[in-house]
């Protein structure tokens, strides 16, 4: 029994000299900035500063936050992807976390908050500061509470910082949202004071561990830059132009590319982002086959031309707004189509009127510099007047067309009258279009000099 007893005792003072994971001898500390508007952007960037602290081993993740609030659709996002990290997550308040900023803080492992910091005031609301509808408001009320729960924090702080009807004694009174200080906050055990970041390592017994920032990379800021309301407009408007381009040339080509390009960067980042969903690229890529149908198979615009771009103003105006629109949301994605409307029209009409007269874009076989007029009828080339009168010499037989040589051009002719034999002196009559009519000349024509 002695010799079991120290063996158990060799054992047990050997394993509590090995590392363990989550001190500071044994992994990082994660460094994740939230700062300024919460928006859909953000929420990917944290997922994967998530993802790769769990892949380094890391002791814990911090959150030093700084926000006003922002979209309450990425703040759920976030928290889920808080709620699922095998990583230790607490939140420092770095000033302060107000809307969904405090949803974010309760969903972490603990709120750590500096001097003069302040957490709370997380009813939704529009672009104008006003109240949203209660369904909206009633989801954001009970999510808080039961994070709140999970934490084994007090419920009824977290639904006061939503729903003003709330009343708590001593804390906040009726009518109004709770918004807590530090000072207070730590008071009713919401959260822990601390100076400043290395305060807060040294709390969670991690004061030795290795400090990693996370920082956005190159993918995540171009999907936050084309899923910008400000690029989006120029986005679709290159995607329509390219295609209507496409329509007006004989073959797919550049301008087609360019096209679904545009459009594949505007869906692609926007559904990244969380905003739009393949329900979105559906609606859209039916209404644009709609649109096709009209063009290519049935004259006129009618009933598919119709709901055919219904479906496609319908599948981008989804797609601008995400899980949890509010007025504000709406306003934009109003505003972004409208843009793009008036962009497309714009420039459809320069594109129109300028791309089938560029030499430049003839001389690739693009576009052929032909016209229609009633007067004139059909020609498919400029007409050659300066050939009228010029002499050279039938260098095929003309029966009735062929080619002549006229000093060093050589230009495609067709006889006035009898067949021409090859070698036989000829004159431009006439030049009508890409028709250049001649005649034999007469032996006394024929002797004198060229011109």
């Amino acid at each position: 029994m002695i010799r079991q007893f120290t063996l158990a005792t060799v054992v047990a003072a050997v394993l509590a000299a090995l590392p363990v994971p989550g001190t500071a001898q044994s992994g990082h500390v994660y460094r994740v900035p939230v700062t300024g508007v919460v928006e859909l952007g953000l929420a990917p960037f944290i997922e994967r500063s998530l993802e790769e602290a769990a892949a380094d081993g890391a002791a814990a993740v911090v959150l030093d936050m700084d926000t006003p609030g922002g979209r309450v659709d990425a703040a759920e996002r976030i928290s889920d992807a808080l709620g699922d990290s095998p990583v230790p997550v607490y939140t420092l308040v770095n000033r302060r976390a107000f809307s969904a900023g405090a949803l974010i803080a309760l969903s972490t492992d603990g709120i750590y908050m500096r001097p003069g910091s302040v957490i709370g005031a997380a009813t939704p609301v529009d672009g104008t500061g006003t109240k949203a509808p209660e369904k909206i408001v009633s989801a954001m009320r009970t999510e808080m509470r039961a994070l709140a729960e999970a934490a084994g924090l007090d419920p009824l702080v977290a639904e006061a910082m939503v729903d003003e009807d709330t009343e708590i004694d001593g804390l906040v009174e009726r009518g109004k949202l709770l918004t807590l200080t530090t000072q207070e906050a730590v008071e009713i055990g919401y959260a822990t004071e601390v100076e400043d970041f290395s305060s807060l390592l040294a709390d969670l017994g991690l004061s030795g561990a290795s400090v990693v920032t996370a920082e956005a990379n190159w993918a995540e800021r171009v999907v936050r830059f084309f899923s910008n309301p400000v690029v989006a407009p120029f986005l679709l408007t290159l995607g329509f132009l390219g295609l209507i381009t496409e329509i007006k040339t004989p073959t797919f080509g550049m301008a087609g590319a360019a096209g679904l390009l545009s459009l594949g960067l505007f869906f692609g980042s926007h559904m990244i982002v969380g905003l739009a969903g393949w329900e979105d690229v559906i609606v859209f890529g039916v209404g644009l086959a709609l649109v096709g149908v009209e063009i290519f198979l049935i004259p006129g615009f009618g009933f598919f031309g119709l709901i055919g771009g219904l479906g496609i103003v319908a599948g981008l105006y989804m797609s601008l707004l995400g899980g949890l629109p509010t007025s504000p949301d709406f306003t934009r994605a109003g505003l972004v189509i409208s843009t793009t409307i008036v962009l497309i029209a714009v420039s459809a009409w320069v594109v129109i009127r300028s791309l089938p007269g560029s030499s430049r874009l003839a001389k690739s076989g693009i576009f052929l510099l032909d016209r229609t007029d009633r007067s004139i009828g059909y020609e498919s080339a400029a007409r050659r007047s300066d050939l009228i009168g010029k002499t050279g010499r039938a260098i095929t037989d003309l029966r009735p067309s062929g080619t002549a040589l006229f000093g060093d051009e050589r230009v495609d002719v067709v006889s006035e009258s009898s067949w021409i034999v090859e070698g036989t002196p000829v004159r431009v009559v006439a030049a009508e279009g890409y028709r250049h009519v001649v005649r034999e000349l007469t032996e006394d024509e024929a002797a004198a000099p060229m011109a």
